[in-house]
């Protein structure tokens, strides 16, 4: 006989994983804005479980989208890898030390107030299509951060500088050190230090966003995986699968977007997961 409940089961998780690989992979945030929301509350999977779950569908999302941007030269490979060893520490910091300490409920509070007041800056942006008077900081110009792409919605090669990267390695350390406690976040505070500090154009930001959170994830997975909180290959599965298709379907999208648009959807997304981080805290 079939099952009917369980093949609904899997399509509502297939679907729910599908529309996170491509709401990832145009924002630059991962799958986990979807999908830990989906699993805890709809699935009624622990929130540990659900994390492990989600980093696993971020490293889906960064392989899918992150190998279609670096190919197409969108990517910022050095500004990526340099400021990956900051994201990176964060995320064992936080997985290994922070998680044991730190009040989850004032976290999540604090964070969700930091989100909604970073709107403010982007809303002013809203009419930007791409940064204007950036210089590159000493740093910048020693790590040879800036860089050029060919951007098809504007039909033209954009060149552009980069600056104030202590900002925005301090912007990732905290990125991390989010995404190993909340399983989302970090490709949030990613594009935000990748745009607002560094001053990339959005398109930009985006793509070196989705490379950057794979790194970071697979740092947070491990440890996960040795507490024993990465199980149900019946969920993980389909869910790394079908996050990977939409990540694929979302690189598609993003071509036919301005940076003004990404820029809105972006910050459409990151109202939301602000209210939802204040919800949840107050809630506990």
């Amino acid at each position: 006989m079939i099952d009917w409940s369980a093949i609904g089961w899997m399509a509502a998780l297939s679907a729910a994983s599908l529309a996170g690989g491509i709401v990832g992979a145009i924002s630059g945030l991962g799958g986990g804005i979807v999908i830990v929301p989906v699993l805890t509350i709809f699935f009624h999977i622990p929130i540990q479980q659900a994390i492990a779950i989600s980093l696993v569908s971020i490293i889906a999302v960064s392989s899918g989208a992150g190998s279609v941007y670096v190919k197409e030269h969108i990517t910022n490979v050095r500004a990526a890898m340099f400021l990956e060893l900051a994201t990176a520490s964060g995320a064992i910091i936080g997985a290994a030390l922070v998680s044991r300490y730190l009040n989850a409920q004032v976290l999540s509070i604090l964070f969700g107030i930091a989100l909604l007041a970073s709107l403010i800056p982007i809303v002013v942006r809203f009419g930007e299509e791409l940064p204007q008077n950036v210089q590159n900081d000493r740093l910048a110009r020693f790590l040879k951060l800036d860089g050029s792409y060919f951007d098809k919605n504007l039909g033209r090669e954009i060149d552009y500088k980069a600056g104030r990267v202590p900002p925005a390695m301090a912007i990732m350390f905290i990125a991390g050190v989010l995404a190993s406690l909340l399983g989302i976040g970090a490709g949030v505070l990613k594009v935000l230090g990748l745009e607002m500090a560094l001053r990339l154009p959005t398109r930009v930001a985006t793509a070196t966003s989705n490379f950057m959170i794979g790194v970071t994830a697979i740092a947070a997975a491990g440890i996960y995986m040795h507490r024993g909180n990465l199980v149900m290959p019946y969920v993980v599965a389909p869910a790394a699968i079908f996050v990977l298709l939409g990540a694929i379907i979302g690189t598609k999208i993003i071509e036919r977007m301005s940076n003004t648009a990404i820029r809105k959807f972006f910050a459409l997304l990151l109202g939301i997961i602000g209210v939802e981080m204040l919800i949840k805290g107050m809630s506990m």
